[in-house]
């Protein structure tokens, strides 16, 4: 099975990518983030190998070059028979590495998740979610088939964030019609809530860019 993670920039695809990947047997990530320098699966390879999940990742993410070089293990990977994850760069800049793959995805079965955080300025209004969901359709050429709400702001997010962010992707839903797939978060704020979907409970890995110079400074 392929899942495929889209969604604006810092809405915490790489996080879902991650915690997906590391619930799922013979599991692969592949990071397709060519966009982001800060936030991208290839940042916690290592402890994706030690529990387990293979990690592919472009030659030239990151780098002035426009369409990086893609292994041929993503190819092998998306033709094999285990689980693969793709982490996907923000928006329709980041779609433009998946579409290279389209033929893959009219024959293997697959998820395509838009995850929504209602806190991101770009993506508070469902009249900008829906425009943005589109143009990532129309660039990698792949339907999205589930929404994710993973609304918060970091360690500061509380369950009326999160209910915020529900009535938004609730809103998206009717106006797609794709549904919502779940709704994601750290257990402590996610747990207590009432929605009538999914709840994936996150585990955080991924570290800004200061607090990585805080503790190399210890």
């Amino acid at each position: 099975m392929i899942y495929v993670i889209t969604g604006h920039y810092g809405s915490g695809k790489t996080e879902i990518a991650i915690n997906l990947a590391m619930s799922l047997e013979d599991a692969t990530v592949i990071d397709l983030d060519i966009v982001n320098p800060y936030f991208r699966s290839a940042d916690a390879a290592k402890m994706l190998t030690e529990r387990g999940v293979r990690v592919i990742a472009p030659q030239f993410a990151n780098t002035n070059i426009d369409i990086p070089a893609l292994p041929p293990e993503v190819v092998s990977a998306l033709q094999g028979d285990g689980n693969v994850v793709v982490d996907v760069g923000g928006d329709d800049d980041g779609a433009i590495a998946l579409g290279q793959y389209k033929a893959y995805f009219d024959t293997a079965p697959y998820e395509m998740y838009f995850v929504l955080n209602q806190k991101r300025p770009l993506t508070a209004k469902a009249e900008d979610v829906v425009p943005l969901l589109r143009s990532i359709e129309t660039v990698s050429r792949i339907k999205v088939t589930k929404l994710i709400n993973n609304t918060n702001v970091m360690g500061l997010t509380t369950a009326t964030d999160v209910l915020a962010g529900q009535k938004l992707a609730d809103e998206v839903s009717a106006l797609t019609g794709i549904p919502v797939g779940a709704v994601s978060g750290r257990l402590e704020v996610i747990g207590g809530i009432d929605v009538n979907v999914p709840k994936m409970p996150l585990d955080l890995y991924m570290n800004l860019p200061w607090e990585v110079w805080n503790k190399w400074q210890r």
